[in-house]
């Protein structure tokens, strides 16, 4: 385990600490809300760590030793007042899984920063600016029985964007945006990962230009039951418009009692600039999906 690694598990760790205070059992997560009529500032956030541990000697049934650690941290900052509206969003995940005898495998790595201004033109429509970025954290690979193969690692591949168009509100927890401008960058700083991601071998940043499409829902559809779900689909003017690129990212949290609660998040892309192989080594365009379950201990504060 490098240093890294070590850093992104302390950093997680402190996280987990300050906002859950003691983890006793297999998870324990916090929910954050507060909202400040007069300056217009409302804030949230989820806030989670997982930690699973089996130790075996002995044991006739076979199996491993392993330990698994996961965080995750979902932050939001949302302003609105008269004709302004901005809003924030951080979200910074990691998860690994470590067999006794085996390499540590990541499981999960994600950092992401969205940000969005509005200003209001008629009741339900805005001029919109946003901008967003993602990437992941550390090295990640590609396991296989004879070979392991690096595939991403910090800023390769770093994906930005700036977006300009009108955003539809019809109601307070569904948006629809439509931005007809939108730039982006999408950085590959590892020479050897750059033709997986759509870049030429020499070409560190490539440009994009073209219409993006987002739409995001934030409700609870049932009582105790909270679903957050963003669509992006991109067109880039400068290469193949006809392809188009799609974001579903999607979470479903439910609180079954004051103690005890549920989180499911998938992550859906289709993007035909990114080449995926097979079993038999053949690299195309293929649909990448990834799930990520959580059900354990939580405590739920409020302050409205």
């Amino acid at each position: 385990m490098n240093s890294k690694i070590y850093s992104i598990i302390f950093l997680l760790s402190f996280i987990s600490t300050i906002t859950i205070g003691q983890v006793t059992e297999g998870e324990k997560s916090l929910r954050t809300m507060s909202a400040d009529t007069t300056l217009g500032w409302k804030k949230g956030g989820l806030f989670a760590v997982n930690l699973a541990q089996t130790s075996l000697t002995n044991w006739a049934a076979g199996g491993n030793s392993s330990i698994a650690l996961g965080g995750y941290v979902d932050a939001k900052a949302n302003y609105e007042k008269d004709k302004i509206l901005f809003q924030n969003r951080f979200q910074i995940g990691y998860g690994f899984v470590k067999m006794f005898g085996d390499i540590l495998k990541k499981t999960d790595d994600r950092l992401l920063l969205d940000s969005k201004f509005g200003y209001k033109a008629t009741e339900k429509l805005y001029f919109s600016a946003a901008f967003g970025m993602k990437t992941q954290m550390a090295k990640g690979y590609k396991y296989a029985k004879t070979d392991t193969t690096q595939v991403s690692q910090f800023a390769a591949p770093l994906y930005s964007t700036l977006a300009l168009g009108i955003d539809y509100k019809p109601y307070s927890w569904l948006s629809v945006t439509f931005a007809p401008l939108t730039g982006g960058i999408v950085v590959v700083t590892n020479p050897d990962l750059r033709e997986t991601y759509g870049n030429k071998k020499d070409e560190k940043v490539r440009k994009e230009f073209g219409a993006q499409l987002k739409v995001k829902l934030d409700k609870e559809v049932f009582k105790n039951v909270k679903v957050d779900t963003e669509l992006i689909l991109f067109s880039d003017y400068l290469n193949k418009p006809q392809n188009i690129q799609v974001y579903w990212d999607l979470s479903v949290s439910m609180q079954v009692n004051k103690f005890l609660s549920a989180n499911i998040r998938t992550n859906l892309i289709y993007d035909d600039n990114i080449k995926i192989a097979d079993k038999t080594g053949l690299k195309a365009a293929r649909v990448q999906f990834r799930e990520v379950l959580s059900i354990g201990l939580s405590y739920t504060i409020s302050n409205k």
